[in-house]
């Protein structure tokens, strides 16, 4: 995919450890030249219940559609690939659990989904040190500072940078007083400090609170909010919590601009919040590939032509890269999978694919591929994050989120 602003390419990333390891691993050959010794096994730990429970059903849903996929094709090295699902409840607790089912029980190499920082923490260093690739879209800035050995991938764009762009909307926007609202979870303090970051040297003044979104009146948040007479208002919670705190804000008439994060200015915040609520309201977040393959063979996978969000996108590239990792490594390993996908899957000199049936096909032919995603172009630093960020602004009109 060609992107604005600076690229960094599997190719640059290769000097490093890692890549160097990685560079070993792959050999092209016709696919079906080397078995497997057994089948390919890959972990879903999603957000079925909880807060991401909007979220986790469909992102395993669009991930079993691709190994049904591969599987009717006749698998990969001569393996069918198995795909395990286990409900992490959006909660650190059931995510240990269901993080080692995945692992000692269901024996899996890597694992997709992981939507929720509070439920990443915990498991992340059980990844690593059982050598499992995580794939996940958790975006507290921690998780790349752990020892996490590259078993750590993040598909999402880090919350830190996130918080400047919103701080940079704002500045644009004239504010000189911004408050930041933020549920209280992993990302919080990393979101509101990449906002400070931001502002604060230009003369701006930051206040925030940090809330329980698990409450069903903001009426105290607000009030504290209010009191501070912002200009600029930032939500940083879930659909269901900054729809509250937006109805508050409403009745309080509140005039100034209101800007949420990408988690809590969705669809679901809209339905919940009401039409005339929501007016004027603004998100910026993440923006997905639109343009790329990927993200047009994404739309016919779910059967529509319309704007897909960042979570289906990063899901449907989180399952193409590992299965694309076992193919062009031939190891169905965490090790194999993380270095090939920080290598091997991708440079200027590999064909451009954006699905994983077009890139087995390829592989088999003994070329190299570039997969290009459609939540990003899928390069990867050695922390784990995405080196690239590229951002979308929106803005409800007529009850309806539209670019600016």
């Amino acid at each position: 995919m060609n992107a604005k602003g600076p690229t960094f390419t599997r190719r640059m990333l290769l000097t490093t450890a890692a890549g160097a390891g990685a560079a070993a691993v792959f050999a092209p050959s016709v696919l079906r030249a080397q078995q497997l010794s057994g089948p390919i096994r890959i972990g879903g730990l999603m957000s079925l219940t909880g807060a991401g429970g909007t979220w986790g059903p469909i992102m395993a849903k669009i991930q079993q559609q691709i190994v049904d996929q591969v599987n009717e094709a006749g698998g990969i090295l001569g393996q069918k690939v198995e795909y395990y699902v286990e409900d992490d409840q959006t909660n650190p607790d059931a995510g240990v659990l269901a993080i080692r089912k995945l692992i000692d029980v269901n024996k899996v190499c890597a694992v997709t989904g992981v939507w929720s920082s509070a439920v990443a923490m915990p498991t992340l260093p059980i990844c690593w040190q059982n050598k499992v690739t995580m794939l996940g879209i958790a975006a507290s800035d921690t998780l790349a500072e752990m020892p996490h050995e590259g078993y750590f991938i993040r598909t999402y764009v880090p919350v830190s940078l996130q918080g400047r762009e919103i701080g940079r909307f704002g500045m644009k926007r004239g504010a000189k007083k911004f408050f930041v609202m933020l549920a209280q979870n992993p990302f919080s303090l990393a979101m509101l400090k990449g906002l400070k970051d931001e502002v604060e040297p230009q003369g701006a003044k930051v206040s925030h609170v940090i809330y329980d979104g698990t409450k069903t009146s903001f009426r105290s948040e607000v009030d504290q909010a209010l009191k501070e007479k912002p200009d600029f208002i930032m939500l940083g919670g879930y659909p269901q919590d900054s729809a509250s705190i937006m109805k508050e804000l409403y009745r309080n008439n509140y005039t100034g601009t209101v800007c949420g994060f990408g988690t809590a200015i969705t669809e679901e915040f809209l339905q919940a919040a009401g039409k005339g609520v929501t007016e004027a309201v603004f998100t910026v977040f993440p923006s997905v590939a639109e343009n790329s393959d990927a993200y047009k063979n994404l739309q016919k996978l779910v059967g529509t032509g319309g704007l897909l969000d960042t979570n289906r996108c990063q899901a449907y590239d989180q399952i193409n890269l590992a299965l694309l990792a076992v193919a062009a490594s031939k190891q169905a390993t965490g090790e194999a999978i993380q270095k090939t996908i920080r290598s091997t899957i991708g440079g200027p000199e590999g064909e451009p694919v954006g699905d994983v049936m077009t890139g087995l096909k390829l592989l088999a032919e003994g070329k190299k591929i570039n997969y290009e995603g459609a939540s990003s172009n899928c390069e990867f630093l050695p922390n784990g994050n995405l080196p690239n960020a590229y951002f979308k602004t929106m803005q409800v009109k007529e009850g309806k989120l539209v670019t600016v």
